[in-house]
């Protein structure tokens, strides 16, 4: 009797392991901006190599595509030869034997409808319709296009103070963003080719900690403009800082009783404290900006008051109303929206919900936030209700695993039904239906209902967290173009027939992101300063440290670190720790200053002005 063996990978096979994680870190590390029809050719040649050459489809005919699509990037190709490049992946799509040569043909065909523009530039032009004029990267990620290197470098050499002064120039909101940016700058950093993507995010907030307080820039000679910005948030307040610093006298309308909007009304405490926040707010407010607190448009002041008083009036609004669940008994007490149940918190209002039981609906960073403040607040259970998967969630990881580490509870693939109402018109809780993954559509799984019963979740607070609605009533009314739900704009940020007013961020993208805020918030600054005649150039004269010829060898990431589970449940203190010097300076020698060694050089280089 033979003995059983354990398999254990051979060496070849370890070896095509680790060649597989390569090339998924270059795929990762891949700059944005590439030519889409040579990435086709470039994954076609890589399914060829893949095939095992029986079948006459994958063999000959995704050779005979691979020399079309050269033709057209070498610029000898016709119009015909797209048509006959359709035809070919439509016959090998139909006749290949395998997936390799399917999936190869199918992926040229998308890209011959999907991006058609590109291989028509290519052929008549000879040229491709993407840039060649991006910075690094990790810059052109960044949707205000702060100067990622150079701050990681000062911070490397502990300059922490000019780092804050380089990040201003794009971004006025540096401590901000160093707790709660999204950091989609570090989707395609190119260190990922080696191990892991530097943590920019943690590096900004080193430079906000150790920097201490730090002067804005002085302001240009006045020019006599007046500029009223409707909403202090992270856009109006950005916005604000700029105009101030081109020399135009600006006035913050804020309904509320504090500047910060969302950030302050709608982010927990735990996550971005408010006194952290209110050092970016005061270098803006030293600028000159002023303030008038507690008058909402519609109500107290009109748009054509303030187009008779300003020179030009930005709306920056935000998006701060609730969608609805459009379910009967929604108007119970008990049942309260997210961006109320948030902003109340942050007013020093919050409810007392010890020892009851809470359920949110919502997969987003809201719905987190939600949760994670109602534990805060004593409840005995808290639930997340989710008619998708946890993968599907838009929440980041990091604030779901955040909240699991906390004891929320997830209940997924449950779609609420309808609401139970007790008869002094109190929730008492939701009828679920439950969901299975379905079919895939535009890149997302779509869910479908089991049809199992209904379930039921008893709870004393329901928080619905499904999205944020902007309030457009009264721009409607004023002649500002409205459409579903959003103001609408030309590429500008201006209207066509209101000359002198300006909308961007939320209320003119829809809900986004602090840092898209602030990106739109650039834009629309510097053409109101064209509008009123002018052409200001926001600069910083900091200088960048050299890039170092030292290697790069692999070594790990560092991560922030938090404070234990069961310690910041019980406060709204910061749950995030700051990195030690030491490990900021490893961090930030991790870059491998594409500024100055790749795409900075070959690409466009440092944009030292905006």
């Amino acid at each position: 009797m033979s003995r059983l063996t354990i398999d254990t990978p051979s060496r070849a096979d370890l070896v095509m392991e680790q060649l597989y994680k390569d090339l998924e870190r270059r795929i990762e590390s891949s700059p944005p901006g590439l030519c889409p029809v040579d990435l086709s050719r470039a994954f076609l040649e890589l399914c060829h190599a893949q095939t095992c050459g029986k079948c006459v489809p994958c063999r000959v005919g995704l050779g005979q595509l691979n020399h079309l699509i050269r033709k057209v990037l070498n610029g000898n190709a016709t119009m015909e030869t797209l048509d006959t490049m359709e035809q070919t992946a439509k016959s090998i799509m139909e006749s290949a034997d395998c997936a390799i040569g399917y999936e190869a043909a199918h992926m040229v065909y998308k890209g011959l409808i999907g991006y058609r523009d590109d291989y028509i530039e290519h052929i008549k032009n000879g040229r491709c319709t993407c840039t060649y004029n991006q910075p690094v990267p990790c810059v052109s990620l960044c949707p205000a296009h702060v100067d990622i290197p150079g701050y990681v470098a000062l911070v490397g050499e502990g300059r922490y103070a000019d780092a804050i002064r380089l990040i201003r120039k794009d971004n006025p909101f540096p401590t901000t963003c160093g707790f709660i940016c999204e950091h989609p700058c570090e989707a395609r950093c190119r260190r990922n080719m080696i191990d892991d993507s530097i943590n920019i995010r943690g590096l900004k907030r080193v430079a906000a900690d150790f920097a201490g307080e730090v002067e804005p820039p002085k302001c240009a000679p006045s020019t006599g403009k007046k500029i009223a910005v409707l909403g202090g948030g992270p856009g109006g307040l950005s916005a604000a800082y700029y105009l101030q610093l081109m020399g135009h006298q600006t006035t913050v309308y804020e309904m509320l009783p504090k500047l910060g909007g969302m950030l302050r009304y709608g982010i927990p405490n735990y996550r971005l404290p408010k006194n952290r926040l209110d050092e970016d707010i005061n270098a803006i407010l030293k600028t000159g900006v002023e303030v008038k607190y507690g008058l909402k448009i519609g109500e107290d002041i009109t748009i054509q008051q303030l187009r008779s008083e300003y020179d030009a009036v930005l709306i920056t609004i935000g998006a701060s109303t609730d969608k609805k669940l459009g379910l009967e008994g929604e108007d119970a007490d008990g049942v309260i929206s997210a961006v109320q149940f948030l902003r109340d918190v942050g007013k020093d209002e919050a409810l007392d919900l010890t020892g009851k039981e809470v359920a949110v609906v919502g997969g987003g960073n809201v719905s987190m936030d939600a949760v994670r403040t109602a534990k805060r607040l004593g409840a005995k259970k808290v639930s997340i209700v989710y008619r998708r998967r946890v993968a599907d969630m838009t929440a980041l990881p990091a604030e779901i695993e955040g909240a699991i580490a906390e004891g929320i509870e997830v209940q997924t693939l449950k779609a609420p039904a309808s609401l139970d109402i007790d008869e002094n018109h109190h929730i008492k809780g939701m009828y679920v239906t439950p969901q299975m993954i379905s079919e895939i559509k535009g890149g997302r799984a779509s869910v479908k209902a089991t049809g199992e019963p209904d379930q039921y979740i008893p709870c004393d607070i329901l928080v619905v967290a499904i999205g944020q609605n902007i309030e457009t009533e009264h721009f409607a009314e004023a002649g500002i173009p409205v459409e579903r739900g959003k103001i609408v704009t030309t590429a500008g940020g201006d209207f066509l027939d209101m000359p002198g007013v300006f909308a961007g961020g939320d209320c003119a993208s829809g809900p986004a992101t602090v840092i898209k805020a602030i990106a739109a918030a650039k834009v629309v600054a510097a053409n109101i300063d064209e509008y009123l005649g002018y052409h200001h150039e926001i600069s910083c004269d900091v200088e960048i440290p050299k890039a170092s010829l030292h290697d790069r060898v692999p070594c790990g990431r560092a991560e922030l670190t938090e404070r234990e589970a069961c310690e910041r449940i019980c406060d709204f203190e910061g749950v995030e720790n700051c990195m030690t010097e030491k490990e900021a300076k490893q961090e930030a020698c991790r870059c491998l200053r594409c500024d100055h060694f790749g795409y900075g050089i070959f690409k466009g280089g440092r944009e030292k002005l905006w």
